[in-house]
């Protein structure tokens, strides 16, 4: 991912041409990627283009490609950068398993953190889901940078506290799968879940359901 790196790494801006929104000169490589990660998140990688994204974001397409290079670079740098962001996320987890806790309270403790990421940026399920269909490089891309990086920090929670009887977990790859995509799909998509139930309406009491709806899972 060196090459992704660099890639986002912020260079000078050309000067604004004649026409351009005064506001896209503010308008800096991370709301570039973020305003891509919906694009992607919505459309998928092949439906997505980079004049849609440039428009969202209030820039000049040729902006992105300054930052960026190709489509394919500039969700490679999506990739990187959610990473970025997942990595605080990721240590806190790595560190639970020699936390002066038992096994079951180090896994509430690891969801609780994964509830307010997902809470706090909800986009990322949504680009994920998308992401997930992908066939390739790019797929190979995604389990190595995001997915695998948090399974190996989160499974061996699980598989601690099945071991020790606090948890009835059969799989512990199973239910990584299974509890993340729930949660994470719940929160992205919660508007689907207004037509049943105000719940999502009310985001305290919301993320207080969704951690004891998963932790109820776990038995």
């Amino acid at each position: 991912m060196k090459d992704v790196t660099a890639a986002v790494e912020p260079q000078q801006e050309k000067k604004r041409a004649r026409g351009r929104p005064a506001s896209s000169a503010s308008v800096g490589p991370d709301v570039i990627l973020r305003n891509a990660r919906k694009s992607f998140g919505k459309r998928g990688f092949e439906a997505t283009s980079v004049r849609e994204i440039a428009r969202d974001s209030g820039v000049d397409a040729a902006l992105i490609a300054h930052h960026f290079g190709s489509k394919e670079t500039l969700w490679l740098a999506v990739v990187e950068q959610i990473g970025e962001q997942m990595a605080p996320m990721i240590d806190a987890t790595s560190a639970l398993r020699t936390a002066p806790l038992g096994a079951r309270a180090r896994v509430e403790n690891a969801l609780a953190t994964f509830i307010d990421a997902v809470f706090d940026d909800p986009d990322v399920g949504i680009f994920f889901s998308t992401a997930a269909t992908e066939e390739g490089e790019r797929l190979t891309v995604l389990i190595e940078r995001l997915v695998r990086p948090y399974h190996d920090a989160l499974v061996p929670l699980f598989a601690d506290a099945a071991r020790q009887g606090e948890l009835k977990v059969k799989d512990a790859n199973l239910m990584f799968f299974m509890l993340l995509n729930a949660i994470s799909k719940t929160v992205a998509y919660s508007h689907l879940m207004r037509a049943f139930s105000s719940l999502p309406e009310h985001e305290k009491k919301f993320k207080r359901m969704v951690l004891e709806t998963a932790l109820g899972m776990l038995g």
